[in-house]
């Protein structure tokens, strides 16, 4: 039961997650919908393989092909039965310790504890994650996952489109990658924006707008932000989601900016990822 359990076990709660965050329309808080044509069918298929796999005995699978060749398993088990009784008989002492100190029982038991502890590891993610609402990633991971260089998930096309003008529908990672690229900071002054975001913070008086960016699922997830200063008053607390609306400038030290008009707080977006 303990290996049905590590196997199909935590795969049917695993599929059954997916399937009950793809019908709740929250199966974007973990992976890019653009992948849900491969994970809901293959949910669907892991638990009708599961059903199946219980047609199958308990125990059944570890007998298959211990009867093959009964005979000479017999004489094997017989010779090795006659050679530990003459040991024991010639060496008694010495048969005593071999059994004790049998490297092979060691590392039988040592295997043991790992699969244990780490069956009953995976078990207690997976009942985590059954009990548990899901979520999106908080402002801490964002933070932690900012390493301070240019987004990877943007190329030279972005820039190009900026450049021409077709921005109304980039994002906060698209701007990003335009802030941390541009070469001609001025081709963008007073392009108006309106972007959404959560709030990290910034330097100089202004506040980071930041998003989670993800090209496959929340692992990989890469931290997007662009400056805003604020038009009057204080910046809005740390992981408060705001939608801002203002132009971009270039400021005195050449940097680009997003002078705000406007910082509305609203809740968070039902899919708060940029993929």
């Amino acid at each position: 039961m303990w290996n049905r359990w590590l196997g199909v076990g935590l795969a049917s709660c695993l599929a059954v997650v997916t399937l009950g965050l793809a019908v709740t329309g929250r199966l974007a808080l973990y992976i890019n919908p653009s992948s849900n044509w491969f994970a809901i069918p293959m949910a669907v298929l892991l638990l009708a393989g599961s059903a199946l796999s219980f047609l199958l005995p308990l125990g059944a699978e570890q007998d298959h092909g211990h009867d093959h060749g009964h005979g000479d398993a017999e004489h094997s088990r017989a010779a090795r039965d006659h050679e530990h009784s003459r040991t024991e008989q010639d060496h008694p002492v010495a048969a005593g310790r071999a059994g004790l100190m049998s490297p092979r029982a060691g590392g039988r038991s040592v295997a043991t504890a790992i699969g244990v502890a780490g069956g009953v590891a995976a078990s207690g993610v997976m009942l985590s994650i059954l009990l548990l609402p899901p979520a999106s990633l908080s402002a801490e991971i964002a933070q932690t996952r900012d390493v301070g260089a240019a987004p990877l998930f943007a190329g030279a096309d972005v820039v190009s489109l900026a450049v021409h003008g077709d921005t109304a529908s980039f994002g906060v990672g698209d701007w990003a990658s335009v802030f941390a690229t541009a070469t001609n900071p001025d081709a963008f002054e007073g392009d108006a924006v309106t972007l959404v975001g959560f709030v990290t913070p910034g330097a100089h008086g202004a506040f980071d707008l930041t998003r989670l960016v993800i090209t496959h699922c929340v692992i990989d997830a890469q931290t997007a932000s662009v400056p805003v200063a604020p038009a009057t008053g204080s910046a809005p607390a740390t992981g408060a989601w705001v939608e801002v609306t203002g132009t971009v400038r270039s400021t005195a030290s050449g940097a680009l900016q997003i002078a705000a008009s406007g910082v509305k707080r609203i809740a968070e977006p039902k899919d708060p990822y940029e993929y």
